[in-house]
């Protein structure tokens, strides 16, 4: 797996990598972390990863993140 970029953000690291004919986006906030991937043949160049990762993307990663956090916190109670 090759890292071939970061895109700067207050709140995400977001690393993104090029691995076995598919671009891997992945998102981390704290100990929670996101990954997508996209076949290499789906964008014609990485610049196209960008446009993807667009402000709208990261609000419902964001609500994701939320999402999880809620289900681990539940999930940590049981115990």
């Amino acid at each position: 797996m090759r890292v071939i970029g970061e895109i700067p953000h207050s709140e995400f690291k977001i690393t993104l990598y090029h691995w076995n004919n598919r671009y891997i986006i992945k998102l981390e906030k704290g100990h929670l972390e996101q990954t997508f991937k996209v076949d290499q043949f789906e964008l014609t160049s990485e610049k196209e990863i960008h446009v993807l990762v667009d402000e709208v993307f990261l609000q419902k990663a964001g609500d994701r993140f939320e999402s999880m956090e809620q289900a681990m916190a539940e999930a940590l109670q049981k115990l």
